[in-house]
């Protein structure tokens, strides 16, 4: 079987399109496919996702990916729900996650926000030098919709501020993950979206 350059995991998610068309602009040929073959032999790996994290678990163990992703030693990319079922459980749906990541995925606090789902532009807050990061400036903000984050932590590449501080982007060996939506984010979600294409 030949590898395929870029696999793209379909786990059910809506954003699958909009994913797709953001790799297409950057002149990557994405495929969707739910195949654990066809994604443990890809060259590089997105785990998109919208809605909640109990039901996008589901749909990877179902569908046999889970062990698949947990192995891949490729560079991978997390998306919005994607990124949090790298954590080891979360606590929408009290669920256990794939465990890539060290650390539990918890509620925004409403009482700090002021209004969940967190949903619009926001800025990130670099956490150090990151490839992830290149070419962004301090002042670059990103799209998000969500209602559930990560502590920030050693892995953190950039934060965002929304109440309390949460991981925006973080990196773990092989694992990237970015926790708003790149292919709804313009000219800075193309950058990191670049930027991890040209990841070694």
């Amino acid at each position: 079987m030949t590898a395929v350059a870029l696999a793209i995991v379909d786990a059910g998610g809506a954003n699958l399109a909009s994913v797709c068309a953001a790799f297409e602009r950057l002149g990557a040929t994405p495929l969707v496919t739910s195949d654990p073959a066809v994604i443990a032999s890809a060259e590089r790996v997105v785990l998109p996702g919208v809605g909640a994290a109990a039901p996008a678990m589901a749909r990877l163990v179902e569908r046999g990916l889970a062990d698949t992703i947990v192995s891949l030693r490729q560079p991978v990319l997390g998306i919005c729900i994607g990124m949090q079922v790298l954590y080891e459980a979360s606590d929408e749906g009290d669920v256990r996650c794939l465990g890539v990541l060290p650390g539990r995925v918890r509620a925004l606090a409403r009482e700090r926000c002021g209004r969940v789902p967190h949903m619009g532009w926001n800025r990130l807050e670099p956490r150090g030098d990151s490839p992830l990061l290149e070419g962004l400036d301090a002042s670059a903000y990103a799209y998000f919709v969500h209602s559930y984050a990560a502590a920030e932590d050693a892995r953190t590449v950039a934060g965002c501020r929304y109440g309390d501080t949460f991981a925006a982007v973080v990196s773990e060996r092989n694992f990237h993950a970015v926790q708003f939506h790149p292919e709804r984010s313009g000219a800075v979600g193309a950058r990191v979206l670049a930027n991890w294409l040209a990841l070694a």
